[in-house]
């Protein structure tokens, strides 16, 4: 007999000693994740578990003997069950610098919002039923005569999101017709919204009128035609161009549209439901303001400055909304109960601006003072010193946030975080990278950003009650 023969023996034998499926199921051990995830789960992750074994032993690998016990069978599966019953979706420290991120979910919503939620989640409600007639209602109403309170103007409706509002707005009142828009004003958000690809997608026709950098009254002017569907303006709050730069207000354009017969709308973006100046913050075009300077429709998100839910609300005169509202994409377009839900308390509390900046998380966040966040800063630094370990300096340090979202993208405001460096002065370099990643590999993960060899944790979005979270978890990972 060959030398080889007696170890195959011993693999072939070590292979006979794999539990059968039913011996693991037995366990005692199995009724809990039995219970959790349901036997079939169960039963088939312990098959795979085995299945694994049997493949590695046909690929050459011995087969150790804590591996045949059915315990570590059954551990193994658990263990794949409870990987993969982990959400996708997952909660995160926003420690970016970026209030509105676009990626981390912008605005978060205040607990009145919260609660309504919770409430449209778990029992039936009004959605479109008119309890003052009894008959079928319409969503909208819902919403709209808080928005009309708020914002001066005689309708509104809601879709869910501004790149809707915009291509809903354009395929009612400009198919196969013109809409003449400032070539400065042809902005690019993030995805790829573009300006004169929505107007395609609507089946408007663009007519650019002036240069990038300067547009004039009689630009407009010229460009108006039989053709002509409407004028739009594009507030460009993602990004400012200065120096030579000419463009036309409101209140220059509006008397032309009436002149032609043509309406304006006006495309706000972030738009805000308040002036920003009283909180320190800087002035954005308000809803109001445009409605009042003669806009014919507004579109504006919900989720940015606003502070609410994702939507898209198009507000303005009676005549053009009803148009909009009857096009038939506004059902492909509309949204859910829960935005409703969460639309209409954050609406209520611009009833109280007094108290807004303590009620609105987005605006509560924005307006956080410079020294609450390095009072923050001096209390975590220790425990995450502690958990990144020696190789690392972590140093409180003064820093600049922004808003996000496209919001005054040139505008920064003060805060104070956390500056993790290589220790000794070294370049971070791949040791860098290995401090963000770990931090992202958390159980809640830790969110930062990297520039001039330095990991920046801004702490703004780290209120008190997730100070607490991020510290006890500083500590159960240095443990």
């Amino acid at each position: 007999m060959s030398k080889a023969a007696p170890e195959r023996q011993e693999q072939l034998s070590g292979l006979a000693r794999l539990p059968a499926v039913e011996r693991v199921m037995a366990l005692a051990e199995a009724s809990e994740p039995v219970a959790l995830y349901g036997r079939s789960q169960v039963l088939d992750a312990v098959r795979a578990a085995l299945d694994a074994r049997r493949d590695a032993w046909r690929a050459g690998a011995a087969l150790a003997s804590a591996a045949c016990e059915a315990v570590s069978v059954l551990n193994e599966a658990v263990q794949h069950l409870s990987v993969r019953a982990q959400p996708r979706l997952r909660s995160v420290f926003n420690l970016s610098g970026t209030v509105l991120h676009t990626n981390l979910g912008r605005a978060l919503l205040p607990d009145v919002a919260v609660q309504a939620v919770v409430t449209a989640l778990t029992q039936p409600l009004n959605l479109e039923f008119d309890l003052a007639t009894g008959r079928r209602g319409e969503r909208d109403d819902l919403v709209e005569a808080l928005l009309c309170e708020l914002t001066g103007a005689q309708a509104a409706t809601v879709v869910n999101n501004n790149a809707a509002a915009v291509l809903l707005t354009l395929s009612a009142l400009a198919s196969k017709k013109e809409v003449i828009v400032s070539r400065g004003e042809l902005v690019e958000i993030g995805g790829a919204f573009r300006i004169p690809d929505i107007m395609n997608r609507a089946g408007a026709r663009l007519r650019e009128v002036g240069t990038t950098n300067r547009t004039h009254l009689r630009d407009y002017a010229e460009a108006l035609n039989p053709r002509s569907a409407l004028l739009m303006k594009v507030h460009c709050s993602n990004y400012a161009i200065n120096g030579f730069t000419q463009s036309v207000e409101l209140d220059e354009l509006v008397p032309l549209a009436r002149q032609q017969g043509v309406p304006v709308v006006v495309d706000l973006g972030s738009g805000t439901l308040a002036d920003l100046t009283q909180w320190g913050l800087p002035g954005e075009p308000t809803v109001r303001d445009t409605i009042a300077a003669g806009a014919d429709v507004v579109t504006f998100s919900g989720d940015k400055l606003l502070g609410g839910p994702q939507a898209g609300l198009i507000v303005g005169r009676e005549e053009w909304i009803r148009k909009i509202r009857r096009h038939p994409l506004k059902r492909a377009l509309r949204v859910g109960k829960l935005t409703l839900a969460a639309l209409e308390p954050v609406l209520q509390l611009y009833r109280a601006p007094e108290l807004l900046g303590e009620r609105l998380t987005t605006l509560r966040l924005l307006t956080r003072p410079a020294s609450a966040m390095q009072a923050a800063a001096l209390r975590v630094q220790p425990v995450l010193q502690r958990a990144l370990g020696e190789r690392f300096t972590v140093e409180v340090e003064p820093m600049l946030s922004q808003i996000g979202s496209g919001a005054l993208p040139v505008d920064l405001l003060p805060s104070y975080g956390l500056a993790v460096r290589r220790a000794g002065g070294k370049r971070g370099g791949r040791l860098l990278l290995e401090a963000e990643t770990t931090l992202r590999a958390w159980p809640r993960p830790v969110l930062g950003r990297i520039k001039d060899d330095t990991l920046w944790l801004d702490l703004r979005c780290l209120e008190s009650g997730d100070e607490a979270l991020f510290i006890a978890q500083c500590a159960a990972v240095t443990r």
